[in-house]
């Protein structure tokens, strides 16, 4: 082979080379972003009455109404032990004594099997700072029931936010 087609033959590769990586960048360059949307944490489900509803499939956010340090944190973490699913957790608006539900429905099953955790707990009509069942515990609460309630039967069909890999 002579010279001029040695160079001939090395400069066609190298023109090949160069549009085949413009069309590699162009077509990397113009695909669509990657989305920042993750999956939610929970959604809506309705439980009819007579259903078995379980720990797993409740998600519960617990906000601190008390002037101790990660009083809400440690809460939350132990009824995560207990099956339930960690959605938000935070300050309380407002400080409170014992350990509320804030929901404007008390009969709802997952309502009830979040309260069943706790002494005393009382469900009265809040604002929804966080997802799933909300309970705010206060300056007086000092920990779960020992006897940790893993499910019950839903009395009336009753709607919460469940994780969708409980469904």
């Amino acid at each position: 082979m002579t010279s001029l087609a040695k160079s001939a033959a090395t400069l066609l590769t190298l023109c090949a080379l160069v549009l085949l990586g413009g069309w590699w960048g162009w077509s990397a360059l113009t695909k669509p972003l990657p989305s920042d949307e993750s999956a939610p944490l929970c959604t809506d489900v309705t439980a009819t009455a007579g259903t078995q509803i379980y720990s797993r499939q409740v998600a519960v956010s617990v906000y601190n109404a008390s002037n101790r340090s990660g009083l809400a944190n440690a809460t939350m973490e132990q009824l995560e032990e207990r099956g339930f699913v960690a959605a938000d957790s935070g300050n309380a608006p407002a400080a409170i004594k014992g350990v509320q539900i804030w929901s404007d429905e008390p009969r709802n099953a997952a309502v009830q099997l979040v309260k069943r955790q706790f002494k005393k707990a009382k469900v009265v009509s809040g604002k929804q700072l966080g997802r799933g069942v909300v309970v705010v515990v206060g300056q007086d609460f000092k920990a779960l029931r020992t006897k940790e309630t893993q499910s019950l039967t839903a009395g009336e069909d009753s709607t919460f936010c469940s994780p969708p890999a409980s469904q």
